[in-house]
């Protein structure tokens, strides 16, 4: 916030003229120049001046004479007169305005309510406010994957192999799954946990191949490549291979060059479609114990 009122006092600014100046100013590296919020909707830098000059309009140090444009204030000029070695949130807090914009001060005699932040949290005071939010999204996210991945190695083998049906139904695959989902999974399965119709009329199927393995263990290529032979075998051209932990490189590599159509799911991704589609989590982005419990 500071070099934004620094560069306002020189008169007349907007927002991707100053992130130009600072960048240059800085010697920013064009890495960091490119550098986006974690949506990859915004530059950070922009962002960040952005929000910079929303927090000392609100605070009056800076005024908006037209839509785009600031400029300082007598109030601005009176702190940077003071040669601040920074401009930080607490600092904006002696404004009465800034105060009315992020909320109410506690009453006298009340503690302020304090913020508990984990020393490793994603989350910082230097962040904006879509910074922290997309910073909060993606820890909530993160812990979400992993409660899911460790709810399904609790399960018997025979629920993963219908979670997989389950979550292909949901993403649109052949409809309902009376119509067009039958798990095969179990004793003399040749090697395929399901079988799916890619389209509602059933004009091809899908075979699904799905492993249950702890996140240190990885998928490797002979696996991908039994798989491979079993659809051969079946006549089919396409699979999914699903696993809760992830695919060596030589696994990754072998299906890049064949001629079959084979989709590999690591734990992430699984998890991922799970959110996405609904499949054994709410609307709220919580695990849907649910429907993890037998029937």
């Amino acid at each position: 916030m500071l070099p934004v009122l620094r560069l306002a006092a020189t008169g007349i600014r907007r927002v991707p003229e100053i992130a130009e100046t600072i960048a240059n100013e800085y010697g920013l590296s064009a890495e960091d120049r490119a550098a986006l919020l974690p949506s990859g909707t915004q530059k950070l830098l922009p962002n960040r001046v952005h929000w910079a000059k929303t927090y000392l309009i609100k605070a009056g140090l800076l005024s908006s004479p037209a839509r785009g444009q600031f400029t300082i204030t007598p109030a601005g000029s009176a702190l940077l007169a003071s040669n601040p070695a920074a401009i930080t949130r607490t600092m904006l807090e002696q404004y009465p305005s800034f105060v009315s914009f992020v909320g109410s001060k506690p009453n006298e005699g009340e503690k302020p309510e304090i913020l508990s932040v984990k020393p490793d949290s994603t989350i910082t005071d230097h962040q904006t406010p879509e910074e922290r939010i997309e910073a909060a999204h993606t820890e909530l996210m993160t812990e979400l994957r992993s409660d899911l991945l460790d709810q399904i190695l609790r399960q018997s083998p025979a629920f993963f192999e219908q979670l997989i049906v389950d979550l292909l139904v949901a993403m649109g695959y052949g409809g309902s799954h009376e119509d067009a989902a039958k798990r095969l999974g179990g004793t003399g399965d040749g090697g395929v946990d399901g079988v799916i119709n890619e389209d509602r009329l059933g004009l091809d199927r899908i075979y699904v191949q799905a492993k249950r393995y702890a996140a240190h263990v990885s998928v490797g290529r002979p696996d991908v490549q039994a798989f491979v032979g079993t659809l051969v075998g079946h006549g089919s051209h396409k699979g999914v291979f699903v696993t809760t932990s992830s695919f060596s490189t030589h696994a990754i590599e072998f299906v890049r060059h064949l001629s079959q159509r084979v989709i590999l799911i690591d734990g992430t991704t699984l998890a991922d479609l799970m959110i996405e589609h609904g499949v054994g989590v709410r609307i709220s982005r919580t695990i849907d114990l649910d429907f993890f419990e037998p029937e």
